[in-house]
């Protein structure tokens, strides 16, 4: 068996096999001839047909509907397919995925040394004591739901959505801010910074709530109801830490006051990030879900 592992399992080459006789020594087996098992001197005897039916294609089939997962997530056109890890050996899986990808990615190929290929590529990350990613590419956009001032396309396009605020001003409701859209190339760590106002009518009006959505669209949406969006989560952000803030806060407001702040995006292969910044500083972080 730890031959067959070894050796035969990445030579093994499917149909083209499958009128071969594969043996595996067996250990203290009595008695070690038994035909009508294929047991012959101890030695199991398994039909090319039969492994591949049992043993290679299952696996086989699993490893391309995963590839096939992936390739719906991704809406671009791929150039190549790369095969890596211990199986990636397998001249039977990479003759299986070229029949099954080359129509679609015009290159599908193994790198030498392809079954240690991340264990090389961890060994030099670890060795170079620096980023070897310098870039990311959003894989969706992030947004958020806010309160603008309401704008002549408002009037047209959503009147329902505007109302007048506690300060009077009339402001639209449900409209989304980009933070980042799908497809746009960030320095790994860059963070996106968009400025925000709230309006409190009294000290205790201290939290403001983001509402963050995702989308697989390229399209630049206005409102909320515009395409397919997904709610990731609800930040709540503690405008109290906030110097200024505090300073109205402190002083007699009867008509309420505004709280001016920035919310930042920070992008990388691993997370997403949300910062409350204010005056250049951060008073807060949150990490959001990230979908590679």
């Amino acid at each position: 068996m730890h031959n067959f592992s070894e050796s035969e399992k990445l030579a093994y080459m499917g149909e083209r096999d499958d009128d071969k006789m594969f043996h595996f020594t067996c250990f203290n087996v009595d008695p070690i001839d038994d035909p009508s098992v294929g047991l012959v001197n101890g030695e199991l005897a398994i039909p090319g047909t039969l492994l591949r039916r049992e043993v290679f294609d299952p696996v086989v089939n699993q490893v391309l509907e995963l590839i096939e997962e992936q390739l719906k997530k991704i809406d671009q056109r791929l150039d190549c397919l790369l095969l890596v890890g211990g199986f990636s050996g397998s001249e039977y899986l990479f003759h299986r995925a070229q029949e099954r990808f080359t129509g679609r990615i015009r290159v599908v190929a193994r790198p030498p040394d392809c079954d240690t290929a991340t264990l090389r590529g961890a060994a030099q990350y670890g060795l170079a004591r620096r980023p070897l990613v310098s870039s990311v590419i959003a894989p969706q956009s992030y947004m958020m739901k806010v309160k603008l001032p309401a704008e002549s396309q408002d009037y047209l396009k959503r009147p329902a959505y505007i109302r007048e605020n506690d300060a009077g001003v009339s402001i639209c409701d449900n409209r989304l801010q980009y933070l980042v859209a799908k497809g746009a190339i960030l320095r790994k760590g860059q963070r996106l910074k968009h400025k925000f106002c709230k309006f409190s009518q009294t000290a205790q009006d201290r939290m403001f709530v983001a509402t963050l959505y995702t989308s697989d669209s390229e399209q630049i949406m206005r409102y909320t109801d515009e395409g397919e969006i997904m709610e990731l989560c609800k930040w709540t952000v503690d405008l109290g830490v906030l110097p200024s803030f505090q300073q109205n806060a402190g002083m007699p407001q009867p008509n309420g006051f505004y709280t001016e702040f920035e919310l930042g995006l920070e992008l990388d292969s691993a997370e997403v990030r949300g910062v409350l910044i204010h005056q250049g500083q951060d008073w807060g972080r949150v990490v959001f879900d990230f979908r590679a």
